[in-house]
């Protein structure tokens, strides 16, 4: 009997109906019981988004990298550096020997603040005559730095209340006796737009592509054409190559789209080598492409494809820094951050678009994005090895 027909009239009443609905709530559990991925899909992603906003996003994150270039030895410049440290904003990583090294720290993203001490500070200071004091703040992601620039402000003259007793007790209050001048670096304004429009590059070209190529093989599969592409004479990975080649070709045409658009109707510069961003942007493009395809090689539908992405692309968005700082959550998160390509395209996309960062400043993120792609790809032909088994 087709949905809709007449209902004979001895199935008809309030007992009848109910045991219909019975029959198919245990269809539809049956149903769902043998579909395991769409099941999985149900209960663990609400989990993991709770999981992930309750203990792993944190706004105002604290233990920020820090490097020192300290040129005077006195007992000020040590007092200034660990009431730095008390205040939890800042965790001194590195030790600079001078300023081009303290920069280069910075633009290569290692620390996110460089404090220079200038020499002689301790007996200027003594002297009343006001030494700076440098802070060089990695603006590019105006959440991370503001939280820890308001709580160096507010530092005050408590930093030296131990030295400044006895004799030199008069340069206690009022103005601090030190001059604090803080330079926020490529992003001075603090504009959200400069930050969040690098990173829409990469989670759009995550989205597109993982989605693309993620239905490729499943897609075959339900039209019934996939026996037509097992009986041609070619490679496993040439198969993979072919289906992700033109994909590679529309997401150049997306990125390209998406920089113009960057450049013209919101003002973001493009400080670095435009070849270098081509280059690299291809190598995430890859990276997500050969993600999609190992997909494809596991569903064994398009419906599974599209929840194995979706699930792929949930941490990508929360863990990579793109919506939170991602030094501002925990060990574990961060960890499980590194491994996503989305981390290392925002380091990169933001590096040379903001920072003016070359090939040998990302090498390190470089690499990594490099490796994954290596990973999934061969993880993708030996997936559609087992499938042609």
């Amino acid at each position: 009997m087709s949905v809709g027909a007449a209902i004979p009239r001895h199935t008809q009443g309030l007992q009848a109906s109910m045991e219909r609905i019975y029959a198919a709530f245990i269809k539809e559990l049956l149903q769902l019981r043998r579909d395991r991925i769409t099941f999985a899909t149900m209960i663990f992603i609400p989990l993991f988004q709770l999981f992930l906003f309750g203990y792993a996003i944190n706004t105002d994150p604290k233990h920020l990298p820090t490097a020192v270039l300290i040129q005077d030895e006195s007992s000020f410049a040590r007092s200034f550096l660990a009431a730095m440290q008390v205040s939890e904003y800042f965790d001194i990583q590195a030790s600079a020997a001078s300023e081009e090294e303290l920069d280069h720290l910075i633009l290569s993203g290692r620390v996110q603040f460089g404090v220079q001490i200038p020499a002689h500070f301790g007996r200027d200071l003594i002297r009343g005559e006001r030494p700076a004091v440098l802070v060089i703040a990695d603006a590019s992601d105006p959440v991370a730095a503001g939280g820890a620039v308001s709580a160096l402000q507010g530092l005050s003259s408590s930093v030296f209340s131990r030295e400044l007793t006895g004799s030199v007790a008069n340069l206690a209050p009022k103005p601090l006796p030190y001059e604090l001048r803080i330079h926020r670096r490529y992003n001075p304004a603090g504009e959200t737009r400069l930050n969040i429009v690098p990173g829409l590059m990469g989670t759009i070209l995550t989205l597109t592509m993982l989605i693309f190529t993620a239905l490729s093989v499943t897609r075959e599969v339900e039209r019934g054409t996939m026996e037509s592409l097992l009986a041609m004479p070619i490679r496993p990975v040439e198969i993979m190559l072919g289906k992700i080649g033109p994909y590679l070709a529309i997401g150049s045409m997306q990125a390209g789209l998406i920089l113009g658009a960057a450049k013209i109707l919101f003002g973001v510069p493009i400080i670095g080598s435009l070849p270098v961003l081509v280059a690299l942007t291809l190598l995430f493009i890859l990276a997500n492409l050969s993600v999609g395809y190992t997909f494809s090689t596991i569903a064994t539908s398009q419906l599974q494809a599209m929840q194995m992405s979706f699930f792929f692309f949930l941490p990508n968005m929360l863990l990579s820094g793109f919506m939170f700082p991602f030094r501002g959550m925990p060990v574990w998160a961060q960890t499980i951050g590194e491994i996503l390509p989305l981390t290392h395209y925002l380091r990169i996309v933001r590096g040379v678009m903001l920072k003016g960062a070359g090939f040998m400043d990302l090498q390190v993120d470089v690499l990594a994005l490099a490796a994954f792609t290596l990973a999934a790809m061969i993880i993708a032909v030996l997936r559609f090895r087992q499938t042609l088994d």
